[in-house]
Order: C-alpha cells, then sequence, then structure tokens
C-alpha cells in the first residue's frame, strides 16, 4: 500500500501531462484514504514524508529554511518568527496575534521582508493569520532572498492587461495578491473600512477559509449553508434593508458546484446598497460572466488561470458602473500599488503559464461534461455535483455563449464504504487544489473540513465526498481509470 505521500500514486506522464516542478509545488500527492486521514492527524511516519504542500497550510522547505534563517538573526532565545512579504501584512498579523492573546510582538526587517517575533504560542497564531488572509511568502521568494541576488522586479503589464481582456474588465481595474485567500481578504478589508460594524453574509457553502475571513475578521459573518427556499428569501429581505457591510458568494460553489440566484441577490443588493463580492474561481471566466451581476470579483489565480499547478496568485477585479466603483478603486490602487503584489519571480511564472488558459479550458469543459454523464448513469453512485445539475437555470444566467460548464465536480458512491477503496485504486494524481492541467482527485471534506466533519454533513457535505478536478488528458484514458477503479470496488 502506498503511504508515502511524495510519490504519486501513477505517472502523469502515462498521460502526456508532467507533474510541476516540485521545487514550488503548490499540491502534493495523497494516493491514499488513510495517508489523508494520517495527514490531518500529524502521523509522524506520513507528515515525515512530505517534500512539500499547499503553501497556506504547509511551509514550503525554502519557506521553512528562511524562517530558520531569520529566526537564527533576528530572535532571541526561547523566540519564534513568522516571516511576511511586507511590512503591512506584518502589521495586520500583529493586530490580530493582539488581538487575540493580548501579546504584543516585535517586527524586524530581514532583507526586504518582515518578520514577526515573539512567543511560540504567539507565532502560532500569526501563522494563523497566514493561513487564513494568504499573505504569504512565497517559495521563489524565500529562494531569492536566501541563494539569489535579493528581491527583483518584474514589469507585470502584460500579465494584467491579459487578465483584463480574459475577463471583460476595463483597464486598470486588475488588481494581482499573492494568492487567492489574500484577494478575497483584501476585498473584505476594504469592505470593512465602509461599513465596520455590519457582519457580512455567506451564501450557500463556500470554500473554507473565504468564510473563515469573514468569520475571524471585522464585524463577523452570517452564514446561509443553502441558498434556497424560505432561508434564502428571508436573507434577500434582509439585504434589501441594508444589514450587511458585503454579501459574498461563490458562483458555483465548492465542493457541491451549487449556483445561487444572482439575478434576484444583486437585485436585493442594488436595494439594499449592499456590495455584492463574487468568486468565479470554481468555472473560470472562460465559463461565466459575473460582472452584470456583482460590484467586485476575486479569483483564485493558482487554478484555471494558471493551470501548472507550480504558483499562487489571485485577482480582484472591479466592475465599472458599480455604486463602490470610487471607493473601492481608491483602496486597491493604494493597497496595490502598480495593480501586482505578487512578487516578481511568481508573476513572471503566472505570466507565461495565463497563456495557455484559453486553449485548456475547451478541452477540459468537454471531458468533464463526458465523466459527469459517465457517472451519473453508474449504479454504484449515489449522486453527482455538477453545475448542469439542480442549478443550471441559474448558472446558464451567467454563462458565456462559448462558454461551458466547467472542469470541477463531486460525487458520492452507494456504499460510503467504498469511497476509500475507489480513491486508492483510481490511477488519477490525488490531492488538494484544483484547475490544473493534470487532474486531481481528493476526499474534499477530510482535507477541507476534517476538524469540523459533523458541521459539514449538516450542511450537506457528506464526509465521503470525492471532488475530481479534471484536466487536459485525454478523455477516453480517464473514464477507462474511473471505470476500472469502479469495477473493482
Amino acid at each position: 500500500m502506498r503511504d508515502l505521500i511524495t510519490e504519486p500514486a501513477w505517472k502523469e506522464t502515462d498521460l502526456g501531462i508532467p507533474l510541476p516542478d516540485d521545487r514550488h509545488a503548490v499540491s502534493v500527492c495523497m494516493p491514499t484514504w488513510d495517508s489523508v486521514i494520517g495527514y490531518e492527524e500529524g502521523r509522524e511516519r506520513i507528515v515525515s514524508k512530505l517534500r512539500c504542500g499547499y503553501p497556506r497550510f504547509f511551509k514550503h522547505p525554502a519557506v521553512e529554511r528562511l524562517f530558520s534563517e531569520c529566526e537564527q538573526a533576528v530572535a532571541l532565545e526561547g523566540e519564534s518568527v513568522v516571516v511576511f512579504p511586507h511590512r503591512d501584512a506584518a502589521q495586520r498579523a500583529l493586530r490580530f496575534v493582539e488581538k487575540r492573546n493580548g501579546e504584543a510582538l516585535r517586527v524586524a526587517g530581514f532583507d526586504g521582508l518582515q518578520v514577526l517575533v515573539g512567543s511560540e504560542d504567539a507565532c502560532k497564531l500569526a501563522m494563523e493569520y497566514w493561513r487564513y488572509t494568504g499573505e504569504i511568502v512565497s517559495s521563489r521568494q524565500a529562494l531569492d532572498v536566501m541563494d539569489g541576488d535579493g528581491l527583483w522586479k518584474y514589469d507585470a503589464s502584460e500579465l494584467l492587461r491579459r487578465l483584463e481582456e480574459y475577463g471583460g474588465y476595463a483597464e486598470g481595474d486588475v488588481f494581482v495578491y499573492e494568492s487567492g485567500m489574500s484577494a478575497v481578504y483584501a476585498v473584505h478589508r476594504s469592505l470593512s473600512k465602509l461599513n465596520p460594524n455590519k457582519k457580512t453574509l455567506q451564501l450557500d457553502f463556500p470554500y473554507v477559509d473565504a468564510l473563515k475571513v469573514q468569520q475571524n475578521f471585522g464585524a463577523g459573518a452570517v452564514f446561509l449553508h443553502d441558498a434556497q427556499g424560505e432561508l434564502f428569501d428571508e436573507a434577500l429581505n434582509r439585504i434589501r434593508k441594508g444589514e450587511f457591510s458585503a454579501v459574498f458568494t461563490e458562483v458555483p460553489s465548492n465542493p457541491l458546484l451549487r449556483t445561487v440566484d444572482l439575478q434576484r441577490v444583486s437585485e436585493a443588493c442594488k436595494e439594499g446598497n449592499v456590495p455584492l463580492v463574487i468568486d468565479d474561481t470554481v468555472s473560470s471566466c472562460f465559463n461565466v460572466d459575473v460582472k452584470p451581476f456583482g460590484d467586485v470579483v476575486t479569483t483564485s489565480l493558482t487554478k484555471w488561470i494558471s493551470g501548472k499547478g507550480d504558483v499562487m496568485a489571485g485577482a480582484v477585479q472591479l466592475v465599472e458602473g458599480s455604486a463602490f466603483y470610487s471607493e473601492l478603486s481608491a483602496f486597491f490602487n493604494e493597497d496595490c500599488e502598480d495593480g501586482c503584489r505578487l512578487y516578481a519571480a511568481d508573476a513572471a511564472v503566472l505570466d507565461e503559464n495565463s497563456k495557455g488558459f484559453i486553449e485548456r479550458m475547451p478541452v477540459v469543459n468537454k471531458t468533464t461534461d463526458a465523466i459527469v454523464k459517465y457517472l451519473s448513469d453508474h449504479d454504484a453512485v449515489a449522486e453527482v455535483w455538477y453545475t448542469n445539475g439542480d442549478t443550471k437555470k441559474q448558472y446558464d444566467q451567467m454563462k458565456k455563449p462559448v462558454g461551458g460548464y466547467g472542469g470541477l465536480f463531486s460525487f458520492t458512491l452507494k456504499n460510503d464504504k467504498k469511497a476509500a477503496k475507489f480513491y486508492d485504486l483510481l490511477e488519477v494524481s490525488k490531492g488538494p487544489s484544483l484547475g490544473a492541467e493534470f487532474s486531481l482527485v481528493s476526499p474534499y471534506t477530510l482535507l477541507a473540513h476534517y476538524d469540523e466533519l459533523e458541521w459539514a454533513e449538516g450542511c450537506g457535505v457528506s464526509k465521503n465526498l470525492i471532488r475530481v478536478s479534471v484536466g487536459i488528458e485525454p478523455k477516453g484514458i480517464l473514464l477507462k481509470r474511473i471505470k476500472n477503479a469502479l469495477d473493482a470496488i
């Protein structure tokens, strides 16, 4: 049995799709169900084998070494450190720690980076800030500080123009951040300033840390995990009354691929003068255009637009004509100087990766449609969640004429006890993240909500749910590998 989660369950080169260079990989292979549980429970035989992991949750070896060098340089005996990419992030993390445990950390400079110094407990809290907000130091940034010629600059103007073109945004209305969560957090910061005493509203079950940011910063959040029926009607009434500082929603949602009725939400937000924040990461701007409904759009560029699994980035996109455009434009032009806060080496990689976005997505859409149809008709499958399911009508409101239904879906088996065996047998790369040109499978709920499984199941997200991000591999081979795993359980 494979339990070394640094070893792929099979070679991606079998399908002609190489794994990302693990020097800067943003995912990690977890080839068995047990290895996922071992990772979540911190079992030494699993964790000790990790070479890399998702950067907000697991420090890359280069980043770990940077932390160690910073600790040796600026910390006293018994003190720990957390390194941030710039002063503003360090100051915000410092305030986060002070609010949580009252400890005041020191801030020190280190070759252009900012270091928080304090007790081990305080630094653990600072690492929570690192995870939630995505204001992180990348592996490339760490290596340039330690082994290179120091931090360098990159002209991101071509990257920004390409992102503007992909999403149909006006010049100067796209801002690139260190990660998708950094972009979400920046939007949350901007809107919390407009109405600091009001909570946000999260509509439908979101990616885990999109909700955590709203709960841990600002005035807190109200969460409606299923935006349908009477509770949805009640939420719309509260929006019309102006009760919230902002409404956040993902279209479609992750991992249940549901689409809220954006038309109704948008109308309520306009009536109540409440900003509407829409995240289009899961399907991407190739497939959907959410601008007609929202005031600001967030996107994890780590996913489909990069497509390579080797760089973290996020985007904030302002919508011309929004009632909040002037305030948001002023905030982001100050917060994200020159439109790009992503480290230079990462911006250069994203710039190159993003050139293949338009070619990748039609292949992904077509293959995913075929796999979803196959699984929906299979006797062993209990339920499949996809954008062309129960909320297809709502999704079609924003689907582009040339777009499709995206490359992400989730499903469960009728026999829950067979989920682990199916996962172990499936010869597809396994791990967190989505949107790479190689397919990725994960027991999503275990990875994202292991410490709150009962809560997640109460929201309709099964602990045995399997999420699949489809790549550009040959459709026939992927279907055959899924069939082989289902036939063998």
